[in-house]
């Protein structure tokens, strides 16, 4: 089965139904980290209400993976070395997340567009 790391963009768009989204992950495993799913309920919580966002929130729970002290120091010197970007600290954990676990990062965020080991699915 394929897997994927999903930052904060893919879930978003999985949750509005964007048919890229839902044909690119057809079957896929999905990965991702409390913080994204955290963004994920703050979007959806302003868009659609509480219970959409509990809702999204719940249903992605099972697919959070933990992150450890080392990856956090490391995102933070990946963040740096891409200063230019600007790209926030969870998606410089969910991108090393991604490498560290062999599994490509699926976003729709621009700044990622070009990275290598990058899904890049609008």
């Amino acid at each position: 089965m394929k897997a994927f790391f999903f930052d904060t963009y893919a879930l978003h768009e999985i949750v509005m139904g964007n048919p890229a989204y839902l044909a690119a992950i057809d079957g896929a495993h999905i990965i991702t980290t409390k913080l994204n799913i955290m963004e994920l309920h703050y979007v959806i919580l302003a868009k659609l209400g509480k219970e959409d966002a509990e809702l999204a929130y719940d249903s992605f729970l099972p697919a959070c993976v933990d992150i450890d002290d080392a990856l956090v120091k490391a995102a933070n010197e990946f963040r740096l070395s891409w200063k230019r970007r600007d790209v926030s600290y969870v998606d410089c954990i969910g991108y090393l997340l991604a490498q560290r676990m062999g599994v490509e990062f699926l976003t729709g965020d621009r700044e990622f567009k070009d990275a290598p080991n990058v899904r890049f699915v609008k």
